[in-house]
């Protein structure tokens, strides 16, 4: 079992509360990081981010983000420095997330997946390894160093 952040807005409030009772019954530790009420005029950033940034202080965690369609919230999830998430909406994409990429956040839009095919999509996506191999780990130390230091393959540092 691992330590779960989860994070979203209103538009996956309902999801977020059924994910919430899904994790703890299968014994992860979850962190909810929010909304604590529906508020359908709430700002997914705030929620997002706190929980992606979580997950970047918390080695070994992974982190759910959600709202409406879920691009938002893995744009904003992206922007915490350290963090791969990945926008999924079936359960082929979250192994590969996992897989091919080593995600360590999924992102799942509420209004385009039922609860049992978000629940299905983390249950994969928390049990599905990286798969370490070479090819995968050169394009993810490609990316992390961009990150850091603005370098494209074969350039130097800008």
């Amino acid at each position: 079992m691992m330590r779960v952040h989860i994070g979203g807005d209103h538009a996956a409030y309902e999801l977020q509360r059924a994910l919430v009772s899904f994790l703890t019954d299968e014994g992860h530790e979850v962190v909810d990081h929010g909304p604590a009420e529906l508020d359908p005029e709430d700002d997914y950033p705030v929620c997002v981010l706190r929980a992606a940034t979580a997950v970047a202080g918390d080695p070994g965690s992974r982190g759910i983000v959600l709202g409406g369609s879920g691009n938002g919230e893995q744009m904003a999830a992206n922007k915490v420095a350290g963090i791969r998430a990945a926008l999924c909406y079936n359960t082929e994409l979250a192994s590969l997330a996992r897989q091919h990429n080593d995600a360590q956040v999924i992102s799942i839009g509420g209004r385009m997946n039922t609860v049992e095919e978000a629940t299905a999509m983390v249950r994969v996506f928390l049990t599905t390894p990286f798969s370490g191999e070479e090819r995968h780990r050169r394009r993810i130390e490609m990316v992390s160093r961009y990150e850091v230091d603005g370098a494209l393959p074969g350039e130097p540092a800008t």
